[in-house]
C-alpha cells in the first residue's frame, strides 16, 4: 500500500523543496512573548498610569478631613475723614500685617462620605488594572496561537497545492498516452490553481499574525515554538458548568471591580444627601502688625483708631457652625443625580453578571466540544486519507474519475485544517474559561509551555504523529 507516500509524503517533499522551513534559531516561546508584552505593551503602561492617577483621589478626599493651615501678609494704606460737631478730622494709616489661620473640620459628613467613595473607587481601579493584566495573558496567548494556527494552515495549503500539482502532472501524463481525456487535465488544473490561490492567502495570514505579535510586544519576532501533538486534550476540571458559574460570580475580576463601583455610587449618594447637614469647624487666627493697620479703635472716641506707632497682636479661637438652609435647589438636584448614577451602576453590574454567567457556560461547553472535535477530526483525517487511497486506486483502474480523486483530496485537507483549528480552539477556550472564572494566571502559560517544541516545523509537523500506521490499520479493518 502506498498510504501516505501517495499524498502527504509526496506533498511534504515538494513543499519542502519549494518553500523554506522556518529557522529554529531565535525562536520565541509563549512565556517570552508574554514577558515581552508585559514589558512593552503600551495599553498596559497606560492602565498602570491611570491606576496611579485614580489612587490619588484617596489622599485628596482625606485632605478635606485634616487641618487646613495658611499664612499670609498684607500691606495696606487707608485714609479716613470723620465729621464731628466741632468740625472734621482726617486720619491716614498704613502698615504691614502678618496673619496665620488654622481650621480643623469637626463635623463634615459630606467629606467623610467622599473619602469612603474615593476608597471604594480606588479598590475598583486596582481590580480593573488586575483585569487588564489578566487579559494580557489571554491576548498574548491569542496572538501566539494565531501564528501557529496560520502556520499549520499554510503548511496544509502548501501540501494541498503540491498534491494537486502532482495530480495535474499525472492527469497530463495520462492524457498524453491516451489514458484520459482533456477534461481530466482541465479539472486537475482548476483544482491546482485554486489551491495555489489559497496558499497565497495563507501566507498573508501568517504575516498578519506575526504582525499582531509585534504590535503587542514591540518586538520583531519571526518564529515561535510549536505545540506538540501530545498536548493532552481533556475535559475541564471540574466538568460541571454550575461549578464554573459559581466560581466566576465570586472571582471574576470585572464583577469584583463593578461591585466596588456600586459601593462608590452608594457613598456618593450619601455625600450628596449630607449637603443638607450642618457643618462644624474649629477655627483659630493670629495677626501681628501695626496697630493702625489692625484697626484697633479708641474707646474714648468711638470709630477713631489709636494714634500709636507700636506693633499690635490679635488672636482668636472658636467653633464655627454653618447650617445650610437653601441653596437654590442645588443639593436636591445633586442627590437625584447621585441616585440615578447608583441605579446605572447597579444595572451595569447585573448586565455584567449575566454576561459572566453566559460566558462561563459557553466556554465550558466549548471546551467539551473541542475535546470531542479534536478526537473526531483526527479520525476524519485517517478516514479521508484512506478514502483518497481507495479513490486513487479506483481512478487508475477506471472505476473512479478525476473529480472523485480531487474531491477526496479536498475533504482530506479540510479535515487537516479543521483538526489543527480545533486544537488551537481547545487551548484558547480553556484560557478564556479560566479568565471568566477569574483564575487565569501566568501559571497557565507555564503549564502550556511544557508542550511546546522548539524544533517544530509546520511543513513536517502539521499532522498528527504515527498517522500512516493508523491509516493502514483503518484500511485493514475494512
Amino acid at each position: 500500500m502506498r498510504l501516505l507516500s501517495l499524498t502527504f509524503a509526496i506533498a511534504a517533499v515538494l513543499a519542502s523543496q519549494a518553500y523554506a522551513a522556518p529557522s529554529t534559531q531565535n525562536k520565541v516561546n509563549l512565556l517570552e512573548v508574554y514577558q515581552f508584552a508585559v514589558d512593552n505593551n503600551a495599553d498596559l503602561a497606560a492602565a498602570h498610569a491611570d491606576y496611579q492617577a485614580q489612587s490619588e483621589r484617596v489622599p485628596q478626599a482625606r485632605a478635606g478631613l485634616l487641618p487646613q493651615m495658611g499664612a499670609g501678609a498684607s500691606n495696606t494704606s487707608s485714609r479716613s475723614k470723620v465729621d464731628t460737631t466741632v468740625g472734621s478730622t482726617s486720619t491716614s494709616r498704613s502698615g504691614l500685617v502678618y496673619q496665620a489661620s488654622l481650621s480643623q473640620p469637626l463635623f463634615r459628613l459630606d467629606r467623610w462620605y467622599q473619602l469612603q467613595a474615593a476608597q471604594a473607587g480606588n479598590e475598583q481601579s486596582a481590580l480593573e488594572l488586575s483585569a487588564i493584566e489578566q487579559n494580557l495573558i489571554l491576548q498574548s496567548s491569542e496572538v501566539y496561537f494565531s501564528v501557529l494556527r496560520a502556520q499549520d494552515n499554510l503548511a496544509a495549503s502548501r501540501a494541498e497545492e503540491s498534491a494537486f500539482e502532482r495530480q495535474f502532472d499525472l492527469a497530463s501524463e495520462r492524457f498524453e498516452v491516451g489514458l484520459s481525456d482533456k477534461t481530466d487535465v482541465l479539472q486537475a488544473q482548476a483544482a491546482y490553481d485554486a489551491a495555489r490561490a489559497n496558499r497565497l492567502v495563507a501566507e498573508r495570514n501568517v504575516s498578519d499574525a506575526l504582525q499582531a505579535v509585534t504590535t503587542l510586544t514591540n518586538q520583531d519576532i519571526a518564529a515561535l515554538d510549536g505545540v506538540k501533538h501530545s498536548l493532552p486534550i481533556l475535559a475541564p476540571t471540574p466538568n460541571d458548568a454550575t461549578a464554573w458559574v459559581n466560581t466566576a460570580t465570586e472571582q471574576n475580576l470585572g464583577l469584583q471591580a463593578i461591585n466596588y463601583a456600586v459601593q462608590a455610587a452608594q457613598e456618593n449618594v450619601k455625600q450628596r444627601k449630607s449637603g443638607h447637614a450642618p457643618t462644624v469647624d474649629a477655627v483659630a487666627q493670629y495677626q501681628k502688625g501695626d496697630n493702625d493697620s489692625l484697626g484697633f479703635v479708641n474707646s474714648g472716641q468711638p470709630g477713631m483708631p489709636y494714634r500709636f506707632n507700636n506693633k499690635a497682636e490679635q488672636s482668636s479661637i472658636g467653633i464655627q457652625l454653618n447650617i445650610p438652609l437653601y441653596t437654590g435647589g442645588m443639593t436636591s438636584s445633586q442627590v437625584r443625580e447621585g441616585v440615578y448614577r447608583l441605579d446605572q451602576s447597579e444595572q451595569l453590574r447585573e448586565s455584567l453578571r449575566r454576561k459572566t454567567v453566559q460566558d462561563a457556560r459557553n466556554f465550558h461547553r466549548a471546551v467539551n466540544t473541542d475535546v470531542e472535535q479534536v478526537q473526531a477530526l483526527e479520525q476524519a483525517i485517517i478516514s479521508s486519507q484512506s478514502a483518497v487511497e481507495a479513490t486513487q486506486i479506483g481512478y487508475e483502474v477506471g472505476t473512479r474519475n478525476i473529480v472523485d480523486v480531487l474531491d477526496a483530496q479536498r475533504f482530506l485537507y479540510a479535515a487537516v485544517r479543521n483538526y489543527n483549528n480545533a486544537r488551537y480552539d481547545y487551548i484558547l477556550n480553556n484560557l478564556r474559561l479560566q479568565q471568566t472564572a477569574g483564575t487565569l494566571s501566568p501559571d497557565n502559560l507555564q503549564a502550556l509551555s511544557a508542550y511546546l517544541n522548539p524544533d517544530y516545523n509546520p511543513d513536517n509537523d502539521f499532522l498528527p504523529p504515527n498517522l500512516d500506521q493508523a491509516i493502514e490499520a483503518n484500511l485493514r479493518r475494512r
